[in-house]
């Protein structure tokens, strides 16, 4: 047998160069890396060395760069993925959280961080956790509730093994999610002889499961027995790449279309069987829609709260849920009737056992009308008072084509984009299954990459953009150009609209309502300014446009500023949320608040 001998380090980083996706490029596509003691000198010697074969990238915060690997891979449909490196303790612990958003969303990711001594000889080293009663634990254990497989490569033979299983699991379609090798630092420079056959080139297929047979008939028959069926189309499908099929799927039997947040740019804006987006952040037409349904077909979603108000918005007596979805865990959620499969493969099946089978056209007037008031809230202000959330929106909307994927995770933006903004298909990119401030800077850098033909515009709050902005830099670093919509309502606008519509006096969100010494007066067009970005401070709706069309041709990334009014919220559509209002109370708005409370959740559906 032929063997190379390398390090532990040298020969992950040769073997993760090797891996190919199914277009025959790299599967992992680079690597974000900060380095410190515990993996400058093992994978970072092993990653200089291989520069060429596997690009390294840096970043300014650990938790941002993997934000970045995050988004790349969404922006992929999970067809290609990004590792990302740090050192031990604080560098590891920072990608928790980033580690976190790719496990809800499902996502591929490759965290290395590095890890303690495997001899134990040095112990305790610079940045090592002690636990007092297990020897074994670091702080690396702190991601193992949040990625799907995890591995601690203690000996260098270790990654013969640990490697293929952590790319099995980044491939898998049910199991999909990030995978965490936490690497010993000395481990790292260890030599072994690997077998040459190991580093050979190997392409991993991404599998499309059908459906049992069993289970279809039994869809079939729940769909040919409805009357007012409804499909809610989730991130699965875009993970399939069953966009076409949904389209071909509903205008073959005639079924209306809402969109979750994952799912959203699925299908066209255009099409007239997409009713917008149901649930909290639900569009008007969506929602009644809903409310009617006989027939909820789920597509690849989780029936996360935000898609079914609480499980509140799905409201008709009687009505069936049937969901069609990779993995069983979703598949039978709340009673539903399961169809487990890949979503492309699972609605061809379904549609040739249909055949001609269609249903009476929705009432496509709810959807004009809603459109009319999505004019209406998105036009342009006749006066000069601070632009709403609403009137910035419909100034990047007229400002971009259908080349642009408009993206953000948290704050007031994911409610408005779902409700308002009209995404052409492949032009929405939201991060809120998380839903991570801080998401945002990053994450528009990991969607260009991943898309360069695209114009990518980031919609971010003052609040997010204060707790994570670094990657900027990189980005300007790069050459990477996108451009950043930050709209400053001077705190957390969203939570502190949730904060009164559940009784609360306001508190704590915005900076003036924030204890304080002196008022806060941030510059953040200054700010942007000195990491080396375009910047725009946008005194109107109508500077805001031309800064818009300017930023189309730029090289580096653009900051476009403009005050915003944090009290207007969406302005239409939506429904409720749970959220717990105290049961006894001084307030009286939060007593009143807790009637309305009490009411809204006796119409929940509360099958588990």
């Amino acid at each position: 047998m032929t063997t190379i001998r390398l390090t532990a380090a040298q020969a992950m980083v040769r073997w993760l160069s090797a891996q190919k996706a199914e277009d025959g490029s790299r599967f992992i596509e680079g690597v974000w890396a900060i380095f410190g003691h515990g993996n400058v000198a093992g994978l970072g010697e092993a990653l200089h060395a291989h520069r060429d074969a596997l690009p390294t990238w840096r970043g300014h915060n650990e938790q941002t760069m993997a934000h970045v690997a995050v988004a790349y891979a969404k922006a992929q449909g999970r067809r290609k993925a990004m590792a990302v490196t740090s050192s031990i303790g604080p560098g590891a612990t920072n990608m928790v959280t980033a580690a976190a958003v790719a496990h809800v969303n499902r996502l591929p990711v490759l965290f290395i961080p590095g890890d303690v001594f495997a001899s134990r000889a040095p112990d305790p080293v610079l940045q090592q956790i002690e636990d007092f009663d297990d020897a074994t634990v670091s702080a690396n254990d702190c991601f193992r509730p949040v990625v799907r497989y995890f591995d601690r490569i203690s000996r260098p033979e270790h990654i013969l093994t640990a490697l293929p299983r952590a790319l099995r699991v980044m491939t898998d379609p049910a199991n999909c999610g990030p995978v965490c090798l936490a690497f010993c630092q000395d481990t790292q420079a260890e030599a072994y002889d690997y077998p040459a056959e190991f580093f050979e080139p190997r392409v991993w297929h991404i599998r499309r499961p059908e459906p049992d047979q069993r289970e279809l008939e039994a869809a079939v028959a729940a769909i040919r027995a409805a009357t007012t069926p409804l499909i809610v189309a989730g991130g699965g499908v875009i993970y399939s790449g069953a966009e076409q099929t949904l389209i071909d799927f509903a205008r073959a039997h005639n079924i209306p279309i809402v969109e979750t947040q994952a799912g959203k740019g699925s299908v066209d804006w255009e099409e007239r069987l997409n009713f917008g987006s149901p649930g909290v952040t639900g569009t008007g037409c969506g929602n009644e829609l809903a409310a009617g349904a006989d027939l909820v077909i789920g597509v690849g979603t989780r029936f996360q709260d935000f898609t079914t108000g609480s499980w509140t918005v799905f409201s008709r007596p009687g009505r069936k849920l049937l969901s069609i979805n990779i993995h069983g865990y979703d598949a039978h959620k709340r009673a539903a009737q399961p169809l487990v499969g890949d979503a492309k493969v699972t609605l061809e099946k379904l549609s040739a056992a249909l055949g001609d089978h269609r249903f009476p056209d929705p009432d496509f007037a709810l959807r004009a009308r809603w459109f009319q008031t999505t004019d209406t809230l998105t036009a342009a202000p006749t006066s000069n008072a601070l632009p709403s959330d609403a009137q910035v929106v419909g100034a990047v909307q007229r400002t971009t084509g259908k080349d642009a994927i408009v993206m953000s995770a948290s704050g007031s933006m994911p409610g408005v984009l779902h409700v308002l903004w009209k995404a052409s298909r492949g032009g929405y990119h939201m991060e809120y299954g998380f839903s991570c401030m801080g998401y945002e800077i990053a994450g528009a850098m990991g969607i260009k990459m991943a898309r360069p033909d695209r114009h990518v515009v980031c919609m971010i709050g003052d609040g997010s953009y204060m707790m994570a902005n670094s990657e900027l830099a990189t980005a300007v670093m790069m050459g990477i150009p996108f451009t950043v919509v930050l709209t400053d309502n001077r705190g957390f606008g969203c939570i502190n609209r949730l904060q009164k519509a559940t009784g609360g006096a306001p508190f704590n969100n915005l900076l003036q309502d924030a204890y304080h010494v002196n008022p806060a007066e941030i510059d953040f067009a200054a700010h942007a300014r000195a990491m080396g970005a375009n910047v725009v401070k946008a005194g109107s709706i109508t500077e805001l446009e031309a800064a818009m069309k300017d930023a189309k041709t730029a090289t580096i990334p653009t900051v476009i500023v403009i005050d915003t009014d944090p009290v207007p919220g969406t302005g239409a559509g939506g429904t409720w949320w749970e959220v717990a209002v105290p049961e006894v109370s001084d307030r009286a708005e939060v007593n009143e608040a807790r009637k309305g409370y009490e009411a809204a959740r006796k119409a929940q559906w509360l099958l588990n």
